[in-house]
């Protein structure tokens, strides 16, 4: 049986999904997506994440299709005809299909936004990843200025992913004015004297769903959390590593540059706030 897929309000096999070739996700990265992870068949985060959506919908002014409560269904509705029990359910609305490539935006009135959404199944909570950890490299970051805003655009973040392939590395740390942006698509921290260090909320870096979970459970947990950009000197120095997103939840960085962080291998601080995650994320999925 064929993956079940939502697009315009039908839910159908994924090989009968079709979308107009003029829509503007299509033809000019005009559109914004989220990722919710899925932990024993239930949403983890929805909430986070619909305010996220409805923000990056507002920051371009694109009017949403359906509202959040119809949303929590539809994903619902896909998790339960997909029989998925752990991975993710991906969203991306985009400001639709006019009758015609334009570089203005359609009168919403007249051109209703398209919405798409399709779960993939990963194995999140016991990836084989977490203990081995992830080698990194860094480069330049290249994207536009409005970070904070998830749209459909990356292609810059694919080419790092690339980069960091051709390097034999797992995945690339950004870098702006000497400093460490985020990962190709995740949030990125390092681990000193037991303080961890993560780069403060602007419009350079997404705000992390994850991200703000994990913070606060550090905080919860009596761990000090310091938000300021640090260097890949700095990071290279550091006695740990680690990334967080939806789909990696926290992921200990175990090389940087070819640089061995602090042992080598996975650190305290960074599976402690795993744990820690997976357990509230269970109780709270919904």
């Amino acid at each position: 049986m064929s993956r079940i897929v939502y697009v315009n309000g039908d839910y159908l096999p994924e090989e009968e999904a079709k979308v107009s070739i003029f829509d503007r996700g299509f033809l000019m990265a005009d559109g914004v997506y989220e990722v919710t992870s899925v932990l024993d068949g239930k949403l983890v985060d929805f909430d986070g994440h619909a305010k996220r959506l409805e923000r990056s919908l507002k920051e371009l002014d694109l009017v949403a299709p359906v509202t959040m409560d119809e949303l929590l269904t539809i994903h619902r509705e896909l998790v339960a005809r997909n029989d998925l029990e752990e991975g993710g359910v991906y969203l991306q609305i985009t400001r639709g299909a006019p009758a015609d490539r334009d570089f203005v935006f359609p009168d919403p009135a007249e051109t209703k936004a398209t919405i798409v959404l399709f779960t993939q199944a990963k194995n999140l909570a016991n990836s084989p990843a977490v203990q081995k950890g992830i080698s990194v490299i860094s480069i330049e970051d290249q994207r536009w200025a409005r970070r904070d805003i998830k749209t459909v655009q990356l292609l810059y973040p694919s080419m790092g992913k690339m980069m960091a392939k051709a390097a034999g590395a797992d995945d690339a740390w950004m870098v702006e004015d000497g400093q460490v942006t985020e990962g190709t698509s995740n949030n990125a921290y390092i681990v000193k004297g037991g303080k961890i260090i993560t780069r403060q909320l602007s419009n350079d870096i997404l705000h992390g769903i994850t991200r703000a979970a994990v913070l606060r459970l550090a905080k919860e947990a009596q761990m000090e959390v310091e938000e300021r950009g640090f260097t890949i000197e700095e990071a290279q120095q550091a006695d740990e590593a680690f990334i967080t997103s939806a789909t990696t939840f926290v992921q200990p960085v175990v090389s940087i540059d070819g640089a061995t962080i602090g042992k080598g291998e996975a650190g305290p601080v960074a599976l402690r706030l795993r744990e820690i995650y997976i357990d509230e994320s269970r109780k709270k999925a919904i």
